[in-house]
């Protein structure tokens, strides 16, 4: 197993948080590099930039490189498996919503999962 597989594809708490969009780089020397997107998103963070250095030093201590393309929030009710991701990151700048939706159904496939730019 590469360290880009040992990177889970989704870590999201319950409840109401801001969320990163990050893209995880692999550098096998050459012209070969590989990279996933994944998706972060947790209720201690202030700041998007909480979530993204919190991870990225995760992503450093692997040998891997990384760098964060927006976020947003996601509501995440485990009860109703009900999943909403929306908004933007001042710092970041919108994620794409719609392509964290596809990387959030691959570990939670039997939720409802809906996405919008409206909202902070």
């Amino acid at each position: 197993m590469s360290q880009l597989e040992k990177v889970p594809d989704v870590d999201i708490d319950a409840g109401i948080f801001k969320y990163v969009y990050i893209r995880v780089y692999e550098d096998d020397g050459g012209d070969d590099r590989n990279e996933k997107d994944i998706v972060r998103g947790y209720n201690f963070a202030e700041y998007h930039a909480d979530i993204y250095d919190r991870t990225d030093g995760e992503i450093q201590d692997l040998g891997l490189d990384c760098e964060c393309l927006g976020g947003g929030r996601i509501i995440h009710k485990p009860e109703e498996k009900y999943i909403k991701v929306y908004g933007y990151s001042m710092g970041f700048g919108r994620a794409n919503h719609q392509r964290s939706v596809e990387i959030l159904k691959t570990k939670y496939p039997d939720y409802n999962i809906e996405w919008s730019d409206e909202g902070y």
